[in-house]
């Protein structure tokens, strides 16, 4: 389980990061080149640096759950990441219109591929700890029968 929280952390990292650098460091390239987001609304430098940054904190907690999966880090880095990508994908769902077939088809699927990423890293989360909980782990070792205490010589 922890394999597939590493490889689904991984994936939306490198997502966020690619996403979030190039919208902050060059939003007008971004919005030019970047596949069907010239069939959303018209360009706003300012709004796209603000998500830049926005994903790059996105970023920045996947990486922190990815290098320690621990739920106390996993589940509040899938969430934050499902709160954006949930309202996302219902976001071009609605606003296909201009794309073609194959890129309507495409955005479609890459969008909801990962923003179920988000809610099946939480539930994989709790099915693992869960299973940990109930591993007999042997527990501490029952206690030694002590020695007699050690006597001193008699002089």
């Amino acid at each position: 389980m922890t394999r597939f929280l590493r490889l689904a952390l991984a994936l939306l990292l490198l997502d966020e990061l690619v996403v979030g650098a190039w919208n902050l460091f060059s939003p007008a390239s971004f919005y030019r080149y970047f596949p069907t987001v010239d069939l959303t609304p018209p360009f706003s430098e300012h709004y796209a640096r603000d998500f830049g940054g926005a994903t790059l904190g996105i970023a920045l907690l996947l990486g922190i759950a990815l290098v320690r999966p621990r739920a106390h880090f996993t589940i509040p880095a899938a969430l934050a990441f499902s709160v954006f990508a949930v309202p996302h994908v219902a976001f071009h769902v609605g606003h296909l219109h201009g794309a073609t077939p194959a890129e309507a088809i495409a955005l479609t699927a890459a969008n909801v591929t990962v923003a179920l990423l988000g809610p099946a890293i939480v539930v994989v989360t709790i099915l693992r700890d869960r299973r940990e909980a109930v591993r007999p782990t042997g527990g501490p070792a029952p206690p030694r029968a002590s020695a007699p205490p050690a006597t001193a010589p008699s002089p």
